[in-house]
């Protein structure tokens, strides 16, 4: 079987899942980390990773983009000279599932669940006791104790929206500790803890090249990124920039 060399860009939260079942392909990789919540700021999303695109050097198969639609952070991203390949879904948790579909009959039974992962753990203060004191902290030296009291009550309001703290990871490392926290800040936050075995066949096939175009979209140079609003999540368009150029 031939030997593919891909360019991965991905959002930090999948760097240990990235890295471990690329480092078991027989492909050869680069990587380049964005770091995590840019999805917080599509636009900024947008902007860094277009950027991290237009900065590949080199011969490479593809570039592979580790991310979902996040928050349509992603759309309007443009393949310049080499192909993107893109996962269809709507962020980083599908790739743990391992389906689209597996993630939305998931979300249709649990409405209020809060995503929990090793790379999630790795990267932010997830919610929970520890990030509220933090929180608390930040507002107490910027306003004083009585408006950071207020502050922290306003704050906590999203908390509320969420029932269900659900832990997911792919399985081929210990991550007891993952588990344990995740149950403790669920306590704390008074939902309800669930555990979910991850899938890793999707992100296998993607770093296998195994792109098949229910799972994957395929960017050809001069095209970009643009949303279906369907259930494939994503669509290609003309890259209107090129078309100008050439113009």
């Amino acid at each position: 079987m031939p030997v593919n060399k891909f360019y991965i860009i991905s959002c930090h939260v999948l760097w240990r899942e990235i890295c471990y079942f690329a480092s078991i392909s027989k492909n050869v990789f680069n990587f380049h980390f964005l770091k995590q919540g840019l999805h917080d700021t599509p636009e900024v999303l947008r902007k860094q990773l277009q950027q991290a695109i237009d900065s590949v050097q080199g011969d490479y198969d593809a570039i592979l983009i580790g991310y979902g639609l996040c928050s349509n952070g992603v759309v309007g991203i443009r393949a310049r000279d080499k192909k993107l390949v893109i996962m269809r879904g709507h962020d980083c948790i599908t790739f743990l599932l391992g389906s689209r579909e597996r993630y939305r009959q998931y979300f249709d039974q649990h409405p209020g669940t809060y995503w929990y992962s090793p790379g999630w753990i790795d990267t932010v203060l997830m919610p929970g006791q520890k990030r509220l004191d933090q929180i608390y902290r930040e507002y107490q030296e910027k306003y004083g104790d009585e408006n950071a009291r207020y502050l922290l009550e306003v704050e906590q309001h999203w908390i509320h929206e969420y029932t269900t703290a659900a832990y997911v990871d792919l399985g081929f490392y210990d991550t007891r500790h993952c588990k344990e926290l995740t149950k403790e800040c669920a306590r704390q936050l008074n939902w309800n803890y669930d555990e979910l075995k991850g899938d890793p066949q999707l992100l296998i096939h993607f770093l296998e090249g195994n792109w098949n175009p229910e799972d994957y979209l395929v960017v050809q140079p001069g095209q970009k990124i643009i949303a279906s609003f369907d259930e494939r999540i994503f669509d290609v368009g003309p890259d209107d920039t090129s078309m100008a150029e050439q113009n």
